[in-house]
């Protein structure tokens, strides 16, 4: 897809992701190559990520990361990328820890004159806007549209969640857009540029205004910013067969690789997110 092998996109783009969790974590510490971070029980910021690229993987790095997490009372929890040593493969499963899902990890190479759109054009009656991070206003209603497909609907965002939204707006390295139909917002996603990778986060659209294509917009916008940035490379994780692996297929993206994510469950310790 580029003179960059799909190992050289795991690379990137599992540091780019370490970097931003670490960001959005209340805690984190290095751990075999990655990090592991925690904002306590309820946040999506539980896991670990990057383990394993820098070659093998000691057991007592896998000791002190469980002791981590069930010290905190959280569920260990952490991504493996499929270009990950496989001494850490083996030392993850002597320890208990069992496949929770797969994730696919799609990416599409930027060109400097490459123009963005949308296929079937710009949704009508929908405007953007980029978010402020001064503006609390327009940060909390992004905050509410842009995680209302990972939660009940009508149900409101966790603290925890917001919390870690907050966090990351407030990086230099983050950029994020609202769709807004009038003055009300209905839909966001995010844009988190790393040391030549861009990754698409967070992104929701209300079920009043899906097949509008108001997440393809999104896209798009974010495909600007990063070629802005400079960035030679756009990711995008998704869990397999869903909409936005479709939508980010018409914009020109491409499965790299695959990841799962494994946890260790035990008494009293809760799942994270």
């Amino acid at each position: 897809m580029s003179e960059l092998t799909p190992r050289d996109i795991a690379v990137l783009e599992e540091r780019r992701q370490a970097e931003c969790t670490v960001l959005a974590a209340e805690t984190s510490e290095p751990i075999a190559g990655g990090f592991m971070s925690a904002s306590g029980v309820g946040s999506w910021t539980n896991q670990a990520c990057g383990l394993g690229l820098a070659g093998p993987v000691d057991g007592a790095e896998l000791d002190r990361l469980i002791a981590f997490y069930a010290g905190r009372g959280i569920e260990p929890k952490l991504e493996v990328c499929a270009f990950a040593d496989e001494s850490l493969l083996a030392g993850l499963a002597a320890r208990g820890f069992v496949l929770r899902e797969f994730e696919a990890v799609l990416a599409r190479p930027l060109a400097p004159e490459e123009a963005f759109a949308p296929v079937h054009g710009w949704p009508q009656g929908i405007t953007f806007a980029r978010v402020h991070p001064s503006d609390a206003a327009q940060v909390e209603a992004y905050i509410d549209a842009s995680t209302c497909g990972f939660r009940p609907e009508g149900a409101p965002v966790p603290e925890e969640l917001a919390a870690s939204v907050r966090r990351m707006l407030a990086q230099p390295r983050t950029e994020a857009f609202l769709a807004l139909d009038g003055e009300v917002a209905v839909g966001g996603g995010s844009l988190d540029a790393g040391e030549g990778v861009a990754a698409l986060l967070g992104t929701s659209v209300r079920p009043s205004h899906r097949g509008r294509g108001v997440q393809q917009a999104l896209i798009a916008l974010r495909l600007r910013a990063a070629q802005g940035r400079g960035c030679k490379v756009v990711c995008i994780h998704s869990r397999p067969g869903i909409p936005t692996e479709r939508n980010a297929a018409r914009l020109g993206f491409a499965l790299v690789y695959h990841k799962v994510v494994l946890v260790r469950p035990g008494p009293g310790l809760v799942p994270s997110p």
